[in-house]
Parts: structure tokens; sequence; C-alpha cells
């Protein structure tokens, strides 16, 4: 499996991006819809937090610093994960990291069980 992220940028606080994760590999073992997605934030000196997943079945999780201004959505025709960030705070900059998981769960940080390769998110203040 391979993941890979964009739309990290700089924004102002109070705006807006959307994170996208491609996801491709084998065509006939790596089934996107079968796979949990997620995305996990980590600022220098700290430990990856994940952030937001959803399962193959649409249900989602969030963590509650981000609760009711993130949104993560899937496309499965598009074997694409968004991450939509509204209302930003100087606290959301950092790396955001696509990951993916075949079942019911993403992986954990210290799972091999797929990362991406990271995009950058700046908020100025």
């Amino acid at each position: 499996v391979q993941l890979q992220a964009s739309g990290g940028g700089l924004v102002q606080a109070g705006g807006s991006l959307r994170l996208s994760c491609v996801f491709s590999g084998d065509i006939f073992r790596d089934i996107f819809r079968a796979h949990s997605m997620g995305w996990y934030h980590q600022t220098p000196g700290k430990q990856r937090e994940l952030i937001a997943a959803i399962n193959p079945g649409g249900g989602t999780i969030y963590a509650d610093s981000v609760k009711g201004r993130f949104s993560i959505s899937r496309d499965n025709a598009k074997n694409t994960v968004y991450l939509q960030m509204d209302s930003l705070k100087s606290e959301d900059g950092g790396a955001y990291y696509c990951v993916a998981r075949q079942g019911a769960r993403v992986p954990r940080p210290d799972e091999r069980d797929y990362w991406g390769q990271g995009t950058q998110v700046t908020v100025s203040s």
C-alpha cells in the first residue's frame, strides 16, 4: 500500500484547509474500501496523535481537540480520504500523516502498516 497525502500549506488562524490522501497498491490484494483510514497529527517534540479516523463502514472518530472543526470523509470510487479542517488554530500546525490499515481500526503509532509521507500545515496567528 502507498499513501500520497497533499493539501497542506500556510493558512491564517480561523481559516480552512482540506487534506487529501490517495491510496494505491496491488489491485487484487489492496482494496481501499476494506481499509480503515485516518490522520495523525504531530508537532516537534511530541508524539503523533490520532485526530480522525473512518472505518470501512463510514463510522468516524475524532480527537476532542478537533471535534466540531474537522471532518473526515472517504470516496471509495477515488481511493481517497479527505480531512476538512475548519476554524484552524495555531496549535493545529504541524505534520499530518495519512494512515491505513485493513479492518476495523487504523494503525497505532507503533504499527507499521501503513503510513504516508506527511503533509505540513502552518497556521499563522
